[in-house]
């Protein structure tokens, strides 16, 4: 497939968590799906042991399950005190997340009608192994989504589902024993790819230069 025209910085600052402009109709081949982990496998790895392993769900039932702890998991955040939507007496930040808000409820409901499910795991010989080697699969997720955004895909870094692990493990035969999982993100085509950079701080806001 023909990639996205976009120079490197412009694929790091546009690849966004993308909600409402997923194309929930559109198949993704499979063979888009094995060029993205094979991109997302050259990511490091500690000890160059790769364990990062990839549970692609594109069978509807299982989607659908997944749906449904996600958007059970998702209503407990929404009452929280977390919740992007929740007023913060600033007129202007309330605007803007506002419509974070809407963007990540509209995925609280919809994200088992993703074409595809992506979850990152990484596998140990043990649970606490596991657990404990998770930051192996958070640069190969990264670059999963990098690949993605070139192909024309969008997707969305969650974690909310391991609060319901278990079941998730249950749903998808994982074996919850020697796997642990880091990330779920729905895979689907974009609605258009005029994505722009988000406005975060400048850097020497958030630098601490030799010490904090």
């Amino acid at each position: 497939m023909t990639l996205l025209d976009l120079d490197p910085d412009q694929l790091l600052s546009t690849t966004r968590a993308v909600r409402k402009r997923l194309d929930l109709t559109r198949p993704v081949p499979d063979d888009l799906i094995r060029e993205c982990v094979a991109l997302a496998l050259q990511a490091p790895s500690g000890s160059n042991v790769v364990t990062m392993r990839f549970v692609v769900v594109r069978d509807e039932a299982k989607r659908r399950a997944l749906g449904d702890v996600y958007r059970q998991v998702y209503a407990g955040y929404r009452a929280s005190p977390g919740y992007p939507g929740n007023p913060t007496g600033d007129p202007e930040r309330d605007r803007v997340q506002a419509r974070v808000a809407r963007s990540a409820d509209f995925l609280g409901e919809h994200m088992g009608e993703a074409p595809v499910l992506v979850l990152g795991c990484v596998e140990g010989p043990n649970r606490a192994i596991a657990e404990a080697s998770v930051g192996n699969i958070m640069p190969g997720m990264w670059s999963f989504m990098l690949a993605a955004r070139a192909r024309g895909l969008g997707t969305a870094w969650t974690a909310m589902h391991r609060a319901r692990e278990r079941d998730v493990a249950e749903i998808l035969g994982i074996p919850y024993d020697t796997v642990a999982q880091a990330v779920l993100t729905p895979l689907a085509f974009t609605k258009g790819t005029d994505f722009k950079p988000a406005e975060r701080p400048a850097p020497d806001e958030v630098i601490h230069w030799d010490t904090w």
